[in-house]
């Protein structure tokens, strides 16, 4: 069975940078090494893994991925902490117009 894996890594420069690949060995050695130039990470080894989720269907690895690259740097270090109760805190919509924060509207219970 093939294995895909969304990652996060700490940058030298405390950056979070988010990718994915199938083979999560390799491509750690690789932003390491330095082996793509113009990839954002280059100029900001040694890298770190500190976060990494695998999945068996590469769609569902590609969503994830989407999702969590427009994330905060405080939502992300959450997933990395494995703090969910705070990730969820962080994720509930504050809106005014959100019905837990507009007391002009009424709950139909």
């Amino acid at each position: 069975m093939k294995f895909y894996y969304v990652y996060i890594l700490k940058c030298k420069d405390n950056y979070l940078y988010v990718g994915i690949t199938s083979d999560i060995e390799r491509r750690v050695i690789e932003h390491n090494a330095g082996k793509y130039p113009e990839a954002y990470t280059h100029s900001r080894r040694p890298v770190r893994l500190v976060f990494y989720q695998d999945f068996t269907e590469p769609n569902q690895a590609i969503e994830f991925e989407k999702k969590i690259k427009k994330w905060s740097r405080k939502k992300k270090q959450c997933l990395i902490d494995e703090n969910y109760d705070k990730l969820q805190d962080l994720s509930e919509c504050r809106n005014a117009t959100h019905y837990k924060y507009n007391s002009d509207m009424e709950l139909d219970l």
